[in-house]
């Protein structure tokens, strides 16, 4: 009894049943279930047997509904598994185990037969295609001459070794000592002397004249002048134990060029006072590092 028409039918059926009591039973002017307690009895029992009744037919009816849910989602299941079940089928093409007898070769080897079934049509295709893309192959790359693998690799590396190359020219901090060129514009020449006021002249004098360090305006040079020489002493350091200290750490490669596109515009100054010079006279920059 799980819904209010359940209550509804057994209140009105026992109604029913008190009323037509009421009805033939004569106890004069006192109601008969009063006087006649054996009514009262039946009408109680009568009415226990109505819920019993009515609390069997809900449980059927659970017990129904959820046989009717569980068949229904089996057949969904089978209905969504369909369209597979249909594929595999066209995709092996074997005989049903009921036809199997009219397939059983006739040899038989220890009671052990052989079926006679044809091949699998995904074998067939995927046979088919394997012919169809050798001749396509042997045509592209036997006949027209179509690039192999092989050529296709050193084609991208020297495309990409081209885009390197030219990523380089555009990008300041990839520079090195091999790739480095002077610059000539103010605004670099101005940063530059910037980073040299900053970082140099407690050694090379604010005129480049020369201290601890040695004279940077005339045309002798320790380890070698140019920009890719001058580039390299103030990236990687000076002489050891006794010159300049690295510089990379600090600064980056593009100020490096700059500063040293600086110390290189000082060239011919001749300041006062000069430090005496030293090293050789450099006079070619297109030679190697030295």
């Amino acid at each position: 009894m799980r819904t209010f028409t359940s209550y509804l039918r057994v209140l009105f059926i026992l109604t029913i049943v008190f009323v037509m009591a009421e009805f033939f039973i004569d106890s004069g002017d006192v109601p008969a279930f009063i006087k006649y307690p054996q009514v009262s009895l039946f009408l109680a029992l009568f009415a226990v047997l109505l819920i019993g009744l009515e609390v069997m037919i809900g449980a059927m009816n659970s017990l129904t509904n959820a046989l009717s849910a569980e068949r229904a989602m089996e057949q969904k299941k089978e209905n969504d598994f369909a369209w597979f079940k249909n594929i595999m089928a066209k995709l092996w093409d074997t005989a049903p185990m009921e036809k199997e007898a009219e397939i059983i070769m006739d040899h038989n080897y220890d009671g052990i037969q052989e079926l006679d079934n044809t091949l699998p049509p995904w074998w067939k295709y995927g046979f088919y295609a394997s012919i169809l893309f050798a001749i396509i192959y042997m045509v592209r790359f036997e006949i027209l001459g179509a690039d192999n693998q092989i050529v296709e690799l050193e084609k991208e590396v020297a495309a990409a070794t081209i885009a390197i190359e030219e990523y380089k020219k555009t990008a300041k901090d990839l520079i090195d000592a091999n790739s480095v060129v002077q610059l000539t514009e103010v605004a670099d020449l101005e940063a530059g002397e910037n980073i040299y006021n900053t970082t140099c002249v407690a050694c090379h004098r604010i005129d480049g004249g020369g201290g601890i360090g040695p004279n940077l305006a005339d045309d002798h040079w320790i380890l070698g002048g140019g920009i890719k020489n001058i580039f390299n002493t103030i990236s990687e350091g000076g002489r050891s134990g006794k010159g300049m200290v690295a510089w990379k750490q600090s600064l980056k490669p593009s100020e490096i060029q700059q500063v040293a596109s600086y110390v290189m515009s000082l060239s011919g100054t001749n300041p006062a006072d000069g430090k005496a010079p030293e090293g050789d006279i450099w006079s070619d920059d297109n030679t190697a590092l030295e």
